[in-house]
């Protein structure tokens, strides 16, 4: 019988610091939040927002966001389309959540991977995205007045918009929500939706071994799986700016036999002002590597190993009836407007997400600086980051499946949208194509 790897932990203070572990089942209750049940709606709150039209009551889980009418989605969403995605707490069930949907997604026959190269970039094609408006790099500063420039006519280009200027964030869960990944693991979508089982652990066994493969061996997570962060610059204060284009790694001493690894366990317990900055220089290179390579990450993989992880994203994609496709056309409708943008709030450990991110072709919808992992903290002290980051006067509207997000999206008055289904995502790019959200 298959086995999984339980190192993609949500819980990494439950496992034993500097070692190895072994594969193995049970162990893997611990890897991420579990499913919540499967109503969907976006639930209003007192941070209502702009020119949207109000939601149906029957959509809403939530007693303070009762006093809307009703009427909004029926001539966008009629039944015939969407098979009544939208179902109330009063009609779930255990018979109904078993209940196994009819696969639509029309077979495909098995592709073996292109040994050419050059051709990758033809095989898989996911919806464009347009640049997040975030702040991605820095601004330059303007020059001053300078005797050279004078009688010249200087062009600008327009910068990104700054935090403060941001409107609207959409905060966005990742797994079981852009991406089908631990589910494929515990069989719960093959049951679900009727797909064949071997055939999805199979797919996400595959997906594991690719994700701490590139965690590992490009992201340098043998080192930082014990160093978690929730964000990629929390331990930038501690960089003294060293070039590191001739930086070796491998021999600077960071891992030392001793059990390097219980540095970094604990709230506010460090290592020495030397194993801080080595630390520091980890994580720049990280960010360095994602944003080099967050549109090509098959120059990242080299091959054989892009032609196997572009077979592996075909099958995944019929094997889901192309739900990331679905995802990535709500993330891209985000980021073509001006001064809205995609965050991303995830239970599993900093690196690991990135290395979710980028197999998953999610790059270019979630700068770096928009990632949070809520694997030490929680995601409640996340949003309460991101609140702080972007200010009072922007909107938050939470995406996600699972109780956690939406619990803290009701005690911050943020409205959340449940995805729990392929339909709730075709849902949601409509609500944002009519410019309800």
């Amino acid at each position: 019988m298959s086995v999984i790897n339980p190192r993609l932990s949500s819980c990494s203070s439950e496992l034993s610091p500097g070692k190895k572990r072994s594969l193995t089942t049970s162990s893997y209750t611990l890897l991420y939040r579990s499913g919540a049940g499967i109503s969907s709606g976006l639930f209003q709150g007192t941070h209502a927002i702009s020119s949207s039209t109000p939601f149906n009551p029957a959509q809403q889980e939530f007693s303070a966001y009762s006093s809307y009418s009703q009427s909004q989605y029926s001539p966008y969403y009629n039944s015939h389309h969407y098979n009544s995605p939208y179902i109330t707490s009063s009609n779930i069930s255990p018979a109904a959540i078993a209940a196994p949907l009819a696969y639509q997604h029309p077979e495909h026959p098995v592709m073996m991977p292109n040994p050419s190269p050059e051709s990758h970039t033809a095989d898989y094609h996911p919806p464009p995205s347009p640049p997040t408006p975030g702040k991605e790099e820095g601004i330059p500063g303007r020059r001053g007045s300078d005797s050279k420039l004078r009688g010249r006519k200087r062009v600008i280009d327009p910068a990104p918009p700054l935090d403060s200027d941001i409107e609207r964030v959409f905060i966005w869960d990742l797994d079981e929500t852009i991406i089908i990944f631990h589910s494929l693991l515990t069989g719960t979508f093959s049951s679900r939706f009727g797909k064949d089982s071997s055939k999805a652990v199979s797919l996400g066994l595959w997906m594991e071994e690719m994700i701490f493969n590139l965690a590992d061996s490009r992201l340098f997570f043998n080192d930082l799986e014990e160093c978690d962060q929730v964000h990629i610059d929390d331990v930038a204060s501690d960089d003294n700016g060293q070039d590191l284009s001739t930086y070796n790694f491998g021999s600077d001493g960071f891992q030392s036999p001793a059990g390097a690894g219980s540095l970094c366990l604990g709230s506010g317990v460090h290592g020495g002002v030397d194993w801080m900055r080595k630390l520091a220089f980890r994580y720049r290179r990280v960010k360095e590597i994602y944003n080099t390579y967050k549109n090509n990450v098959g120059g990242l993989l080299g091959s054989p190993k892009r032609e196997e992880w572009l077979q592996l994203r075909r099958e995944m994609e019929v094997l889901t009836d192309l739900w990331l496709t679905q995802a990535l056309k709500a993330l891209a409708l985000i980021n073509s407007r001006p001064n809205c943008v995609n965050v991303l709030v995830t239970t599993t450990q900093l690196i690991p997400a990135l290395s979710k991110v980028l197999l998953y072709g999610l790059g270019s919808a979630f700068p770096i600086e928009n990632i949070y992992s809520a694997t030490k903290t929680g995601k409640e002290s996340c949003f309460e980051r991101v609140s702080q980051r972007f200010g009072r006067r922007a909107v938050y509207v939470v995406i996600g499946d699972g109780a956690e997000e939406e619990t803290v999206a009701k005690k911050k008055n943020m409205p959340f949208w449940r995805v729990s289904c392929r339909p709730d995502l075709e849902a949601l790019s409509h609500a944002l194509e009519m410019d309800y959200l």
